[in-house]
């Protein structure tokens, strides 16, 4: 369909402001309601930046334009040529006054949901036409809020001299150990979806010294929960000449960073969603795995010194420990290959996990910067060095001493949102039952 040149859009919604009372301009958009009363006909236009009301009178609008505005459902797609007006009980304290109407398509059907209904079909359900349930206003807020934390994270690391890079998401070899891989063909190989760009990103932090990536990751997670995808968004950081601290200072600072710049400016979709954010203080609280061990043994619950803590240990210790925390020196056996022991103690690591509550978000560490230790870290895990010779090849080269971090977007939005269940911070999620839409 040809867009007739009349019909361009003049301003966006959030630029249609009060001082442009008086003004013609054209609004396009999605209609979300329309409200008839007496003679006006009251409606509300959704664009890609946020919402205008647009009002007829009948006995101002030519017939037609007043009759199809009255006719019209939501999920319509028009333009409408109007006059700003100021007024104080609009949305935003704005409205236009209609003067002339285009349809540009108008919906077969309509979902089984209204756009601000406060009872939902299942997430299930809506999932099976995803595109459409995004266009409620409460559900696009949450992504408006995702983009605005992806450009402060950009911006954050930018300023502190980090560059972006981009590595490969098809891999010979597992980088995690344990994690379990997506096998696919690769040509005549056998070949996985990445599952994290830890090796790569600590290469190239012997080229760049700090370098990040935002891109998805893979994991056949045999978890089925409110907080597991197979494919996820994942920040990584990576930087050289640092140790644990240095990387849990940059990224307790990075969290505060985003979260202050959401507060100055998302405040429309915040208040859609009814949270209050505080950009939290700093530093976070940090307890040792020791610290944490030892409160859940205290707490009555069973765990084994040297393995991860299980749900039912994240959710005590969460009641204990409220916000961001960390948890530090994990034991070097329940920490992947590539993580540092410490100097003083092989048996603990110099590790972390950033925790909200009882939701891990983050884990990180020193790295080890020697090729014999790294071999020997392998063996340990019961990995075949052999495999990761593409790898353990630039060592000889030398590396400096680094460390880094990976964040999970996904969940990092769920504390933001206060949404329960990650697959509503998901565009169109994967997981164990799900591989479409």
């Amino acid at each position: 369909m040809t867009i007739p040149s009349e019909w361009k859009r003049s301003h966006f919604s959030k630029e249609i402001t009060a001082s442009l009372s008086g003004i013609r301009v054209v609004v396009l958009g999605m209609v979300l309601t329309v409200r008839k009363q007496g003679g006006l006909c009251f409606m509300i236009i959704q664009d890609g930046c946020g919402v205008v009301q647009v009002t007829a009178h009948r006995d101002k609008a030519p017939t037609r334009v007043f009759n199809k505005m009255v006719e019209l459902t939501p999920h319509s797609y028009i333009g409408v040529k109007g006059v700003v007006k100021a007024i104080e009980k609009a949305p935003r304290g704005v409205e236009v006054e209609v003067e002339d109407l285009y349809v540009f398509s108008e919906p077969k059907k309509l979902p089984p949901f209204e756009m601000f209904a406060k009872t939902l079909p299942s997430l299930d359900k809506r999932l099976e036409i995803r595109a459409v349930d995004l266009r409620r206003p409460k559900s696009k807020a949450i992504f408006k809020l995702k983009h605005q934390v992806l450009q402060s994270i950009r911006g954050f690391l930018i300023e502190r001299n980090f560059i972006e890079v981009n590595t490969p998401k098809i891999i010979g070899s597992a980088t995690e150990g344990g994690a379990a891989l997506f096998p696919l063909l690769y040509y005549d190989k056998e070949a996985f979806l990445a599952q994290s760009p830890q090796l790569y990103k600590e290469q190239l932090s012997s080229v760049f010294e700090r370098v990040f990536e935002i891109g998805p990751v893979f994991r056949a997670e045999k978890f089925k929960t409110p907080r597991h995808l197979s494919e996820i968004t994942s920040v990584d950081v990576e930087m050289a000449f640092a140790d644990y601290e240095d990387v849990m200072s940059l990224l307790e600072e990075m969290i505060s960073y985003v979260i202050g710049d959401l507060v100055d400016k998302c405040s429309e979709e915040l208040q859609l969603l009814e949270v209050k954010l505080e950009k939290p203080k700093l530093p976070f609280k940090r307890i040792t795995y020791d610290e944490a061990y030892n409160t859940l043994r205290d707490l009555g619950v069973e765990v084994s010194w040297g393995e991860d803590f299980s749900t039912l240990a994240l959710r005590r210790l969460g009641r204990v420990n409220r916000g961001f925390y960390f948890i530090t020196d994990w034991p070097t056996v329940s920490k992947p290959f590539y993580i540092k022991p410490r100097d003083d103690n092989s048996e603990v690591s110099e590790s972390f996990d950033l925790m909200y509550g009882s939701l891990e978000l983050s884990s990180g560490g020193s790295r080890v910067s020697s090729r014999e230790l790294l071999v020997k870290r392998l063996e340990q895990q019961g990995l075949n060095p052999k495999l990761f010779d593409y790898h353990l090849k630039i060592y000889d080269y030398g590396m400096p001493p680094h460390a880094g971090f990976g964040l999970g977007l996904e969940r990092f939005v769920m504390v933001i949102t206060g949404v329960s269940n990650i697959r509503e911070v998901a565009l169109f999620p994967r997981d164990q039952s799900r591989l479409t839409p």
